[in-house]
């Protein structure tokens, strides 16, 4: 499964929600923060993160998609 930006920005916000924040009104950070938090960590995931497969035809180390 590849890691979406979008879905992991909507999980932020709803947690935030459930936090008490409120993600509308001109003034709201939620959306602008959670983009931010999600594009970071997608990104550090995707450029640092190895899977090992220990046996079989496929055995090495590969990239996080």
């Amino acid at each position: 499964m590849a890691l979406s930006k979008a879905q992991l920005k909507n999980r932020i916000i709803s947690e935030m929600q459930a936090q008490g924040a409120t993600a509308t009104g001109e003034h709201s950070w939620v959306n602008r923060m959670a983009e931010a938090i999600a594009n970071a960590v997608v990104d550090e995931v995707q450029s640092n993160a190895e899977v090992p497969v220990t046996g079989g035809s496929s055995a090495g180390n590969y990239k996080v998609k």
